[in-house]
């Protein structure tokens, strides 16, 4: 398919193909021949019959086009699909087999079934990105765990931090996204017209079980049709997932400011301005952050849906989360692509940041002052507040306006000079990167125990 004017900027990544249309019509007829199946297992058809079914469940047999255009008079795609496969199946293996088509489910259960297959798909294309961008943040933390950098709060700089600390939250926050995507359950749904499984002559819930485990889906003990708090979980954790991705990338594009320049992005012939020849624009990081803004509006989508099912089956709130549901994967998935490019080629500028570290003049570290002169002066609080006050007024060094304050005292110059030194006075900070780094390790030391601990021939 080709891709839309904005679609490599907005819709980046494997996520978009996971969503279009040909994946749901392949996630719908995979349903469709996995309830053939079903009917089979559980007793109610012969496995040829189910078998002739499936073989007729290939997309590229169906017109996509024109079963959107017939979709419009039934208010969703599975009525003219399911009339065009009777068809297929009619012709190649007789009126019962196609009569045995769709048996017993409604249109609710195929379309819900196929979305779970469809973001199943999408989020492990999502998963695989943000935890490359995880591995890149974590791999900075690791490089720059000990060089020491300009802490901000409210946008001004308060106290140092290391770059690899701010890497390791990166890391941090990418990496409670992922587990938060692995962890949301995907699951079957089988009720019939009004939930009660009664076009299932008695073997509703054998096939329900059946039709889980053919496509591997959670089995919930009753349909969910109007009850849609796993649709609204899906919209909360790719919600965080935004929130993450956006996080990080309104960093990258703060830290690459002219003004700031501590990072670049080292991608050639990216970039570029239309007008301006010196703009070296961080294309990744913002493209990751318009899709995280875009992300909260489409959560938002997803929740006023499930708020408004009445009944056993509802009237425009089902067929209002179609459409977000796809924009909400596609728009993560892109923010996540956009966001491992942007941290992968990710340059750091060591004497932008050393600069950083200068432009106050020593008023980063006044609270470390204060904590030096404890016990040494009367009121130290007051007395670095009135030197801070003196050297912001007055543009003087700040531990020149030290010096003179206390003079007279037995706090020396060089211990004004230790206690201003960046790089002596970022706290805990390297130990907490080292902690990071450790559990990360030992986690995925753990995933890969259980990956390979897995049975090749149950999940093949």
């Amino acid at each position: 398919m080709t891709p839309g004017l904005f679609d490599e900027i907005l819709a980046r990544g494997g996520a978009r193909e996971a969503v279009d249309d040909t994946a749901w019509l392949t996630a719908l007829l995979d349903v469709e021949a996995a309830l053939a199946g079903a009917t089979a297992d559980a007793g109610g058809l012969d496995a040829d019959v189910a078998a002739s079914i499936a073989t007729a469940c290939r997309p590229e047999r169906f017109d996509i086009a024109a079963l959107a255009v017939e979709a419009a008079n039934a208010g969703n795609p599975v009525v003219p699909l399911v009339a065009a496969l009777r068809e297929l199946v009619r012709a190649h293996a007789g009126d019962e087999a196609a009569a045995a088509v769709h048996r017993g489910a409604t249109s609710q259960d195929v379309v819900d079934t196929a979305s779970a297959l469809v973001t199943r798909r999408a989020l492990a294309v999502v998963v695989g990105d943000l935890t490359a961008a995880a591995d890149a943040a974590a791999g900075l933390a690791r490089e720059h765990r000990d060089r020491a950098a300009a802490g901000r709060t409210l946008l001004q700089q308060a106290a140092p931090v290391t770059v690899g600390l701010r890497a390791a939250g990166w890391a941090n926050g990418l990496d409670g996204a992922v587990a938060a995507l692995q962890s949301w359950r995907p699951a079957v749904q089988l009720g019939g017209a009004v939930g009660t499984l009664a076009a299932f002559a008695g073997r509703g819930r054998a096939e329900r079980a059946a039709l889980a485990r053919r496509l591997d889906l959670d089995e919930p003990p009753l349909p969910w049709h109007t009850e849609r708090g796993r649709v609204a979980e899906l919209a909360g954790v790719l919600g965080c997932a935004g929130a993450a991705i956006g996080s990080v990338a309104t960093d990258l594009v703060l830290l690459a400011q002219t003004e700031v320049g501590e990072v670049r992005e080292d991608v050639p012939g990216r970039g570029g301005s239309s007008t301006l020849p010196h703009k070296r624009n961080p294309v990744g990081a913002v493209s990751a952050r318009a899709a995280a803004i875009a992300v909260p509006g489409l959560v938002a989508s997803l929740l006023t849906a499930a708020s408004g099912h009445e009944y056993e089956r509802a009237a425009g709130s089902w067929h209002a989360e179609w459409r977000p549901t796809s924009e909400l994967l596609r728009t993560v998935g892109s923010g996540a692509t956009w966001l491992a490019d942007s941290l992968g080629h990710l340059v750091l500028e060591p004497a932008r940041v050393a600069a950083s570290l200068d432009v106050t003049g020593g008023l980063l570290l006044a609270e470390n002052v204060t904590t030096t002169l404890r016990g040494r002066v009367d009121d130290p609080k007051g007395l670095v507040t009135t030197a801070a006050s003196t050297s912001l007024d007055e543009g003087r060094p700040f531990a020149d306006v030290l010096a003179d304050a206390l003079a007279g005292t037995d706090v020396t110059r060089a211990e004004i000079d230790a206690a201003l030194d960046p790089a002596a006075h970022v706290g805990e900070a390297l130990e907490l990167v080292d902690d990071f780094l450790a559990t990360r390790t030992a986690a995925a030391r753990t995933a890969a125990a259980r990956t390979s601990a897995v049975d090749p021939e149950e999940h093949p």
